[in-house]
């Protein structure tokens, strides 16, 4: 069945139908990644977006369901140049194209990814429809896909109820924004006692189980659209506690202090970002997904300083906050795109909670 992906400047690229043929709009980005595709497409941090993959082959290793970074595929819509039909993977439990039907995700494969790609860097990101409808109405459709707007987003990925994971050591209350299952399980690995809370619980909640450090999550959405969560997170910056934010939630936490945040022309999307190390001068290499950054002319300096910087743009990678056992990230440590680098993070982590415990015992 042929497919149809139709750019907000009337730009229109033909292929064929996967996974499921309903219609949809969405953002369109592109991630490139060479490896990793069922990480991005249960990475919640998707949500409202319709994902471009660059890396020209997907699904040759097939569906792994143990890897799933949700519970569930969160991407509008996904699209590919070549699409495997027989994946070549001892752990294989599915092929892609089931696993779009199954999850109800409309894609195409068989377009030019590379030239689309290319319309999305040159002019930016931009709404899309995805349809299987060949008498399309373009003008109709352009009118549509100029409402759009990505909405809501963190309460539809963002926990239900507040759920505790097991550990003996350190007890980390973890503010789901629509996180990553690997937050959690890098820091169990580390020993933590992990109690996860909805985006939307107050912080007068979180700080009375007494945690030895709050973790705020990744997360999908412009960060300005998190007003209630901003105002939680100010009072969670005034505890005292330790707190690591990755993503969403670093720039949440640069919100809650004083400093603003501005969408990137098309964002840094895959798993192959350099980020550099100002202390240290050492750059890693990083798995990201975001379309928003922190405006370093808008963070006082009073309040926290640049910690890591992005190696082809210099947008800001990281804030360690003054007077403070605040340090966010832009990127994402848990991810492991190949290189585990940034990984040492959450032991930076484990380091800030002891010694906050020991200088309280003292």
């Amino acid at each position: 069945m042929k497919a149809f992906l139709i750019l907000e400047d009337g730009t229109v690229f033909t292929g064929t139908s996967i996974g499921s043929p309903r219609e949809v709009i969405s953002e369109i980005v592109f991630n490139t990644s060479m490896t990793g595709y069922l990480e991005v497409l249960t990475d919640p941090s998707y949500a409202g977006q319709a994902v471009v993959m660059t890396y020209p082959l997907i699904g040759n290793y097939g569906i792994c369901y143990e890897d799933m970074e949700s519970f569930k595929p969160w991407p509008e819509g996904f699209l590919v140049r070549e699409l495997s039909r027989i994946p070549s993977n001892f752990r294989s439990g599915d092929t892609i194209q089931h696993f779009l039907e199954v999850y109800d995700i409309p894609g195409i494969s068989g377009i030019d990814t590379r030239t689309l790609t290319k319309i999305l860097r040159e002019k930016g990101t931009m709404n899309g429809m995805i349809t299987t409808n060949e008498g399309f109405d373009l003008d109709e459709v352009i009118e549509r896909m100029k409402k759009y707007s990505v909405e809501g987003v963190v309460k539809a990925t963002t926990c239900k109820e507040i759920h505790v994971l097991p550990g003996e050591g350190k007890k980390v209350a973890l503010l789901d924004l629509g996180a990553k299952k690997n937050i959690a399980r890098s820091l169990q690995e580390r020993g933590c006692q992990v109690t996860v809370y909805p985006a939307y619980t107050k912080a007068e909640e979180i700080l009375s189980s007494n945690p030895d450090g709050i973790m705020l999550s990744n997360g999908p959405g412009d960060p300005k659209e998190c007003k209630e969560i901003i105002e939680e997170i100010k009072k969670l910056y005034e505890s005292g506690v330790p707190i690591f934010a990755i993503c969403l939630g670093h720039q949440l936490m640069a919100l809650a202090t004083g400093a603003d945040t501005h969408k990137l022309k098309y964002g840094h999307r895959g798993g192959n970002h350099p980020v550099k190390d100002l202390e240290t001068g050492r750059v890693y290499i990083s798995s990201q997904n975001h379309g928003y950054v922190v405006d370093m002319d808008t963070v006082d300096p009073a309040v926290a300083e640049a910690a890591f910087i992005n190696v082809n743009d210099g947008t800001n990678e990281g804030l360690k906050y003054k007077g403070k056992n605040i340090f966010t990230v832009q990127y994402h440590p848990e991810a492991c795109p190949g290189p585990q680098d940034s990984s040492y993070l959450f032991d930076r982590f484990l380091k800030m909670m002891e010694v906050d415990d020991h200088a309280q015992k003292s």
